[in-house]
Formats: C-alpha cells, structure tokens, sequence
C-alpha cells in the first residue's frame, strides 16, 4: 500500500526512513532531515555519491528505529530516472532486509530542476515495480513485498497527488502483470491457456473481451497465422480486448505479438538464442497489461488491444522454407526463414484489425527481431512509422517512463530486398543487414494508409539481471509507454 502522509520527525515513530542524500547539494528542507543527511555525510564511508548507501540505528532526538541513506550523486544530474530508481533500490534493500514498512523523505523542489509531479510520480513508479517478486515457481518464498510505503509530504501536495498514487498504482500493476505472463515458462502459457489467462484478468474490469480459436482462423482466412501455428499440437488463438467508452470519438488499436515460444520452427534456433524464447510473447503481454490499465484509468478514446496468440514448433506437420501462403489481405509469402514467424501473425492480426475497427491509430508491438537489438542494444526499442508525429509522440513517452525509444528509418528502396519471384513478398530480407527495418517494412505493405507505428522492443522486453526497479527475466516493457501515449492520442 501507498500512502501520502505528513510526517512529523522529531515526534512520529518510524521504523524505516529512507533517505536521498546528494554529493554536493542539502536537497530536504526540514531541520531534522538536514541534521540527519549531515550525520551521514560526517562518516567516511558515505558522502551521498552515486551507489553510496548507510544505515543509522535510532538517530537521538527522533522515535525512528533506523535510517537507510542513498547516495544520488550531483544534484545537477538528477531526472525522473533518478528517483525512480532510487526508490526501487531503497524498495529492494527493504524486501532482502525483511522490513515490511519504508518511509521515504520525499525531496524539496525548491533548488532543483524538477518539478514536484514528476519527483512524486517516479518515486511512486520506483516503488510499484519495485516492490515485485517472481517466486510463483519457488517452494520455500523466503522474500516478502514491503506492505506499507509512506511518501513523506505536506497536506497540500497530499491533496494534489492522492490521485497520482491510484493511476501509478494502476499503470505499475499492469506492468507487474505483464512481467509476470512472461516470465512464466512455455509450458504454463500456451496458447489456449494464456488466452484464458488474460480472459481471467479482465474478466470483472468491464472490457469485453472475444477468444478466436483455430476454426474460427480458418474460415476467416487467417492464412499466416496459421501457417505459424501448424507445427504445434497447441492450437492458435486470436484475443480482442475492448475498451469502449461513451462518445468517443478515435480508435485506437494495439497489436501485441504473442509466440509463446518461439523455437524458429524447421530452422530451428541455435543454444544462447532458444532458451529464453518463452518472451516472444512480450508484445501481447504488454498488450494486455495496458488494457487492464484502460479500464480503470478510463481515457476517452475507444481502445483495443488486438494479440495474435501461437507456438511456434517444428514438426511433420510444421511450415517448411520455400512454402508459399496466403494472407489474410490476400497478399501471397514465400517462407524465406520459418524463424521470422512473428511478423507472419502480426499481418494478419492488423488487416483484420483496420477492416473490423478502422482505427484512427494503429500501434503493434512485438519482440521481432535481433536485428533491432544489434542497432540499439538490450535497453532501447526501435520505432518505425510514417508519420513524423506519431513517432515523435512515441519517442516522448519513452523519455517520460524511461522506456526509451528510437525511431529508425523506413526507406522505400529497401523494399527491393522483400521482393520474391514466385511470390509478392518474401518474409526475410535477400540481405544480410537493416534487418529491423526491412521487417518493418515488410509489416508496412499490410496497414495501409492507416495511420501506424511499429515498435520493435526485442531488446528491452527481456532482463539478463535484476536491474534498479525489475527483476531478471519479462520487464513488462511497453505498459508504461502506451499508458502515456495514450493520453496524447
């Protein structure tokens, strides 16, 4: 529980104050506040620098049992992402400490270059997805979440940001929640049982919500999709998610690429690049996060979170390179590489999307490709779209959440690269590099003039190591941006 409360120092018993405390600059205003940061500072061992943590036991003059300090750094370089992260360290030392309660001395804004809202909202961020432990797999569950965390604030700016608390409550368990469908392995998330799974989740939050299955694809054609899907005793499904309010007046449609494990089919991937294919199922996962958010942040555009659901196998029965299929546009593919199978359910899942809802806004995201991680490594997606704007829009949020992004170039002439010559279109490039963008491109040839954007997040949707605020494994990568960027649709 996150809680917004004035607490005076010198009188209220705390057990754990947790305090920022930067290298160069006093960034709290209260007497008791400076006097402890200074008893701090007066040791060797801490001097507020970047990674600098110490604890006091029952400082005099004060009821509170012990004080956790963190060292920022220069108060010049702080941002949002400081705080945030702050927070999810101090968040984490509580958990492996056994502490069930954390108060944090919120900052002063007074010399700093940041605005009360945004050191609010990251520090309550930092704690929602710090606060998280994966051990659903673990017999003996030997952490515990911290239960209670007080922000430390005036009446006034308690007022203000009590509604802050509940929509960052709401957007972080969304993205715990995503985490946490990716994370799971392969065999507890088929396709038929995560389709069930995110129909459970939205079950009582009012969305409406339809499960396709495999005969249902067939009489629509869903042509690509299938063929994903052919090679696994687990059938494929398609999930709609509806948010739907009164008067709106834009659509918007969110499509989340879910291959809940992802061998490469006949080319089957090599050791170090299968073993973590249970994530390929990230896009959908962060998909159906964000929808959970919608219901209860309740913008005012229609939204619709669109996930292609399949398990990509090979078999006797599974798609073999140099097969030509039949999309559900109509456009013809010949199998280059059955390991490039996500983009295969992505252009399915959309033409079917533009001519069942005809959106204003069209956002995929999805796990596609390594490519994209060799351009901007293991922290940042890339961003493909048309239209200047919306890419740009993308790009905001990413800075805003600290799910960052970078657009990357979609040029006409590296088409000529797609080109087949017993097919319209081939599903890999015939060149060996800009393979982000030539999948991105190929994605482009079925959306239309539908206004669109690509989000490649094979980077950052998965975490080799526990980081700041998230533990290793799912991320839940894409929750936190589309949330924002939602609001400025």
């Amino acid at each position: 529980m996150l809680e917004l409360k004035a607490v005076n120092l010198k009188r209220a018993k705390v057990d754990t104050l947790v305090v920022p405390v930067c290298e160069d600059r006093e960034i709290h205003t209260g007497k008791t506040l400076k006097s402890l940061s200074a008893a701090a500072k007066a040791l060797a061992e801490f001097k507020g620098k970047k990674g600098d943590v110490l604890t006091l036991f029952q400082p005099a003059e004060t009821c509170i049992n012990r004080v956790l300090f963190f060292g920022l750094g220069n108060a010049e370089s702080l941002s949002g992402e400081t705080f945030r992260a702050f927070a999810g360290r101090a968040v984490k030392f509580c958990i492996d400490a056994g502490l069930p309660t954390m108060t944090i001395a919120t900052p002063s804004v007074a010399d700093l270059k940041i605005d009360a809202e945004t050191i609010f909202r990251t520090l309550m961020e930092g704690v929602g997805l710090g606060n998280h432990i994966f051990d659903r797999y673990k017999q003996d569950k030997e952490k515990k979440p911290v239960k209670t965390v007080v922000l430390m604030a005036t009446a006034a700016q308690k007022k203000t940001y009590s509604g802050l608390a509940e929509s960052v409550a709401v957007v972080c368990g969304a993205s715990v929640m995503a985490r946490e469908w990716v994370t799971m392995p392969s065999n507890d998330k088929r396709p038929e049982v995560f389709a069930e799974m995110i129909r459970k989740a939205v079950q009582s939050t009012g969305l409406k919500i339809r499960v396709m299955d495999d005969r249902w694809l067939e009489k629509q054609q869903f042509g690509a999709m299938l063929a994903v899907g052919q090679g696994s005793n687990a059938k494929p499904r398609l999930v709609t998610v509806e948010y739907a309010p009164r008067g709106a007046k834009k659509t918007v449609v969110l499509v989340g690429k879910g291959v809940t494990f992802d061998s490469g089919g006949i080319n089957l991937k090599p050791s170090g690049s299968i073993e973590t294919m249970k994530m390929d199922m990230s896009g959908a996962a962060a998909v159906a996060g964000t929808m959970l958010a919608m219901a209860r942040l309740k913008p005012s555009v229609k939204v619709v979170g669109v996930m292609p659901l399949v398990e990509n196998m090979p078999s006797g029965a599974a798609i073999r390179p140099g097969d030509i299929i039949r999309s559900y546009e109509g456009k013809t593919i010949e199998i280059g590489n059955t390991d490039a199978e996500g983009r295969l359910i992505l252009i399915d899942a959309m033409a079917w999307a533009i001519k069942q809802y005809k959106p204003d806004t069209m956002i995929d995201l999805a796990t596609l490709t390594g490519a994209c991680v060799v351009a901007l490594g293991e922290k940042i997606a890339g961003v493909f779209s048309k239209d200047p704007e919306l890419a740009d829009a993308i790009v905001a949020s990413g800075k805003k959440t600290f799910e960052r992004c970078w657009q990357l170039p979609l040029p006409e002439d590296y088409k000529e690269l797609l080109k087949n010559e017993f097919a319209d279109l081939n599903n890999i490039s015939s060149g060996r590099w800009g393979g982000a963008i030539t999948a991105a491109l190929f994605l482009s040839e079925f959306v239309g003039d539908t206004r669109w954007a690509h989000i490649d997040i094979a980077g950052p949707a998965w975490a080799k190591k526990a980081s700041d605020y998230c533990g290793a494994g799912g991320t839940g990568f894409g929750v936190r941006l589309l949330c924002d960027l939602i609001e400025t649709l």
